[in-house]
């Protein structure tokens, strides 16, 4: 499972021009499924977003994660994270889930970091978004639960 975090000051997702989610301050995660991914990554990516210490304290110092800032969650999902650069111009996406699968692991993922944190925002699997945001800081972030780094 791969992840693209950015903090924001206002983040939207736009579906045939119909906001389907929308946040102010907080997290906007992109997410991309492979077919190895299981539920023991989407609880480890789960808590790995809501504890991040990525927003500022009273001293400037990013040292306060989402939840201790009253922020929000806004999940959308993004294939094109498992994309393969490595021959010729066109993006292979062979690495990520299959639209059946990758469908069902997101509505996983979803479930558990609702569990863990509070509702949250989202788009909606497979749709054509269109994403609209305000990175603060700028502070954007890749992690991938494979690594674990």
């Amino acid at each position: 499972m791969r992840v693209i975090l950015q903090r924001v000051k206002h983040a939207s997702v736009m579906i045939d021009g119909e906001i389907s989610g929308k946040i102010e301050n907080g997290i906007l995660a992109l997410v991309g499924f492979e077919p190895e991914d299981t539920k023991e990554d989407f609880e480890w990516m789960a808590k790995k977003i809501i504890q991040l210490r990525i927003f500022n304290d009273e001293n400037g110092v990013m040292n306060l994660d989402v939840q201790q800032i009253d922020g929000d969650i806004l999940v959308v999902s993004q294939f094109t994270l498992h994309a393969s650069t490595k021959k010729g111009n066109r993006p292979s996406y062979i690495k990520a889930s299959k639209p059946n699968l990758a469908t069902e692991q997101y509505h996983s993922f979803l479930n558990v970091i609702e569990r863990n944190f509070k509702p949250v925002e989202k788009g909606i699997f497979g749709a054509d978004m269109k994403v609209e945001l305000l990175n603060d800081g700028p502070v954007t972030i890749f992690i991938d639960s494979k690594n674990k780094e």
